[in-house]
């Protein structure tokens, strides 16, 4: 049985989360604190700290650079779900790198406002620590005063996804591809604190957004989805 090992509102803890759920094959989920990566760190014989991994009987699948994709790509092929058709390799890298940069970055910070609320007491000055050494001290407040023109902001970036869903129920066509479930995970990091919505003016990325949250796919003498 494939485990990922994660920690739930990570964004890229979500797109691995959401293929396999998609694949509909069994797996378990095995949550680490955020400020501990111990587990990680020994799994990979010390070759990366960060989530998520996946481990496959005794192969552990992890990311060799900030823009490689090696876990997706290893799940695609391994369950065969059609998420890398080769005609769409530039598009979708430069997709992904625009989802997982401009709308991630945004993105994470609002989520992080109501960190109090999803980091365990016991974990929260780590946390808190880690946020500040890497993005300054008083981040966190300072994204929450921030918090209105980060939503405007983000709903700007939004837009060109919105109209890539004018005449497709997907991203790139009648069926999901990769930028799908990366985008659908970066949005689900943005709305895992329950005190958001996607924009109101995206209604079309709404509708998307539902149908990938249930999508399963099936695996016959064809693809087929059922939403």
């Amino acid at each position: 049985m494939i485990e990922l090992i994660q920690f739930p509102w990570s964004p890229y803890c979500i797109v691995q989360r959401r293929i396999l759920e998609f694949a509909g094959i069994p797996f378990k989920i095995i949550n680490v604190p955020n400020p501990d990566r111990t587990l990680v760190w020994r799994m990979t014989r010390q070759r990366y700290y960060g989530v998520p991994i996946i481990r496959d009987a005794r192969r552990v699948v992890f990311e060799t650079d900030n823009d490689s994709q090696v876990i997706a790509k290893y799940l695609d092929d391994k369950l065969g779900l059609g998420l890398f058709p080769r005609g769409l390799d530039g598009l979708q890298s430069l997709l992904w790198r625009v989802i997982e940069n401009e709308i991630e970055d945004i993105g994470f910070r609002l989520n992080d406002i109501y960190w109090k609320e999803m980091v365990p007491v016991a974990d929260q000055l780590p946390f808190l620590r880690h946020k500040e050494r890497k993005f300054g001290r008083g981040c966190l407040e300072q994204w929450r005063r921030d918090q209105k023109p980060m939503l405007a902001e983000l709903a700007r970036r939004l837009v060109p996804f919105e109209g890539m869903l004018l005449n497709h129920r997907f991203l790139l066509g009648d069926e999901p591809r990769f930028v799908d479930f990366d985008l659908y995970g970066i949005l689900g990091n943005f709305l895992y604190s329950g005190h958001y919505h996607l924009p109101p003016a995206h209604t079309r990325l709404k509708k998307w957004y539902g149908r990938m949250d249930k999508i399963i796919f099936e695996k016959t003498s064809r693809e087929k989805l059922r939403s």
